[in-house]
């Protein structure tokens, strides 16, 4: 279970519960703060308060160990070297990944500036998912994708939870939150959420 206690980080407080096969929808109005709230759970900007993974602080566990547990996905991913296979430890076992979403299996060599937009978010998606981890913190993963990616996006996400993993989805989409939230955190000017179930 993820326990987020008093965390802060600007205008942002909130305090939740996320269980083990849990998927939150986080939604909200551009700029109240929902990637700010993704990035500090995952301690990627400095935030006050508690955050707990099974009763482990945060703090406890060095943050690149803290965030192959906690992993945030951005909504358009960073890219460093040049060809997609370079982005991956084992592009072999990264592949069927990248095929269930659409992608073709001789993407590997492609050169970075050839993705499209949502090539790459796809790509950044399969990179997340290869550390297994125990919560993701999907910033609108599928907000550059077609009707028929992003329905292969939650497919494949809903079987991570299924098998376990926790997932922090945020988006703008009402119908998509209802499809794959089963609470909805609305965030609001304040900083603060409020819930309902879907």
């Amino acid at each position: 279970m993820l326990t987020v206690n008093g965390l802060r980080r600007l205008h942002i407080s909130v305090s939740f519960e996320l269980r083990d096969g849990e998927c939150v929808a986080l939604q909200g109005p551009s700029g109240v703060g929902k990637t700010l709230l993704l990035r500090s759970i995952a301690d990627l900007d400095p935030n006050d308060g508690t955050v707990k993974l099974d009763g482990t602080l945060r703090e406890t566990m060095p943050a690149p160990a803290w965030r192959k547990r906690v992993t945030y996905l951005a909504a358009e991913p960073g890219w460093w070297s040049d060809t997609v296979q370079e982005h991956f430890t084992g592009w072999g076992d990264a592949l069927p990944l990248a095929t269930r979403l659409g992608l073709p299996d001789d993407c590997g060599p492609w050169p970075i500036q050839r993705l499209s937009t949502g090539e790459r978010q796809r790509l950044g998606l399969v990179r997340a998912l290869m550390l297994r981890s125990r919560v993701l913190l999907l910033d609108e993963p599928t907000s550059a994708l077609d009707p028929a990616s992003a329905a292969a996006v939650e497919s494949l996400i809903a079987e991570r939870i299924s098998n376990g993993t926790s997932v922090i989805w945020s988006t703008h989409d009402n119908a998509q939150a209802r499809r794959v939230g089963s609470r909805i955190f609305a965030m609001g000017p304040d900083g603060g959420i409020e819930e309902s179930r879907t």
